[in-house]
């Protein structure tokens, strides 16, 4: 099993993307798209775009929100976009009206919360490993081909040697 590596010097990307935000931005995405744009409002979704909310909020953890509020406030929007997808046809319309005035389906929101939702795991994914070093779907299981952490590193090395070769005068 590879030693966990913590960072305690790193806790987010140059962005500010961080676990707990993702979680609420999904949370948001979640309720917009299943909600407001069916014309079944959540009554929390609305706050994402009205002109008291601050700029990114649901991006990140305020100090008063406790991660279990906002995983408890995940899970409900999945059941509340459960319960759209349930009632309603694929074909059934709606209105993003932050993309415009064109109807959109059912499936075509299925398909992008589906993508906008995988990109943001991957997002996760990174953000994690930055934190503690985890890596990998499950606990002892890290999915990487290299399992000596020397190794890892000269691999790591070589990457960003590679890399390095490609930055141009732009790094």
């Amino acid at each position: 099993m590879r030693p966990r590596i913590i960072r305690r010097d790193v806790h987010l990307t140059p962005s500010g993307t961080n676990l707990l935000g993702l979680v609420k931005h999904s949370t948001a995405t979640h309720l917009a798209y299943f909600g407001e744009v069916f014309g079944r409002p959540s009554g929390e979704a609305g706050a994402r775009f009205s002109g008291d909310a601050e700029p990114s909020a649901e991006f990140w953890a305020r100090a008063d929100e406790s991660k279990e509020e906002i995983v408890d406030r995940y899970r409900d929007a999945w059941t509340f976009s459960d319960a759209t997808i349930n009632e309603l046809a694929l074909d059934a319309t709606g209105r993003v009206w932050w993309w415009g005035d064109d109807p959109v389906t059912l499936h075509h929101v299925l398909v992008h919360v589906t993508a906008d939702t995988q990109r943001h795991a991957g997002h996760a994914d990174i953000v994690r490993e930055l934190v503690d070093g985890s890596v990998g779907m499950l606990p002892g299981v890290d999915n990487l081909h290299i399992s000596d952490p020397d190794e890892q590193q000269r691999f790591r090395d070589r990457v960003e040697a590679t890399a390095a070769r490609f930055r141009g005068p732009l790094a």
